[in-house]
């Protein structure tokens, strides 16, 4: 099982305070660091000092990180113009050495849209099929070859397809709760599959009707990597579990039923339920991005459990 850190900056965080994340995370054994892609803080918080850019976050992080994979649960699709993002993901990728991971969505938050100035069109999940045929167009285009895409959203005409990633194939993740549309997506672009803040029982579902798909599709199952996303709250004893959680707003008993919460023997067995049902990656979501000694016990207890 590979455990990856994943981060909700728009929360309040700087670019220094990621980078100290980003180098713990690198330090402590951990796969990979990726980060939301919000521009407006949600719930309670007061966002300060401000949202943070997931692209230009990441090339400063290309830079300063060596081992740990690069990426983001989800770019919004309604962020950046296809063919931009694909020259921007490929140049972070040449600037990590071949570290980066794409992860896509249709975009939802509708808040930070207005408040932001950014169209927020209706017909986000067409549009958003578009832009991967587009993004994983470009990158597969041959050097000195052209793309061409003419479709309802976007219109690409002779395009030279550059800069070529550092990497022949970024893997492209695809996730969400979708019972139809978005396996179906999965099935034709996806590297990774990836269920968010999903119970073992959800998880199993949609993980059974991505395989479907993709078989249907034309490929193995297997070939997908199948993973979640869930918040994480370990702690030595349950003191230490409560102080944490309320540190991020949250109570024990609902992050235990609906996340990875608990004694870090807790958390790995409910890990194991997620493996027994094939997930082979976990993004642990961390909200409390100060708590550097949170990520020092998930490292020391939990994840060399898993190895």
């Amino acid at each position: 099982m590979d455990l990856r850190i994943f981060t909700e900056p728009q929360q309040g965080a700087s670019y220094d305070t990621l980078l100290t994340v980003a180098k713990a995370t690198e330090d402590l054994g951990f796969d990979a660091f990726f980060r939301s892609d919000h521009y407006l803080r949600m719930g309670d918080a007061d966002g300060l000092p401000g949202p943070t850019d997931a692209w230009i976050t990441l090339a400063g992080l290309a830079r300063e990180t060596r081992r740990i994979r690069l990426g983001t649960l989800m770019t919004a699709g309604t962020f950046r113009l296809p063919g931009v993002l694909a020259i921007q993901v490929a140049q972070v990728d040449q600037m990590s050495g071949g570290r980066v991971e794409l992860g896509l969505g249709a975009g939802w938050f509708e808040e930070e849209h207005k408040a932001y100035g950014i169209p927020f069109p209706k017909e986000k999940f067409a549009r958003l099929e578009e832009q991967l045929e587009i993004v994983t167009g470009l990158w597969a285009t041959r050097t000195g070859e052209t793309f061409d895409f003419h479709g309802r959203y976007y219109d690409l005409t002779e395009s030279p397809a550059l800069p070529k990633p550092a990497q022949s194939r970024i893997p492209v993740l695809i996730g969400g709760h979708g019972a139809t549309r978005t396996p179906r997506l999965a099935a034709r672009y996806a590297d990774e599959f990836n269920m968010p803040f999903a119970s073992v029982e959800d998880s199993e579902r949609q993980f059974g009707r991505v395989r479907a798909a993709a078989e249907e599709a034309g490929r193995r199952a297997d070939d997908l990597t199948y993973s979640n996303a869930l918040v994480v709250c370990v702690g030595r004893d349950d003191r230490e579990v409560a102080r944490r959680a309320a540190a991020i707003g949250r109570e024990v008993d609902e992050l235990k039923a609906n996340g990875l919460a608990g004694s870090p023997a807790e958390v790995v067995d409910r890990i194991g339920r997620y493996a027994a049902i094939g997930s082979r990656r976990i993004y642990l979501q961390i909200l409390d991005l100060d708590d550097l000694d949170h990520l020092e016990l998930i490292a020391g207890q939990v994840q060399s459990q898993l190895r």
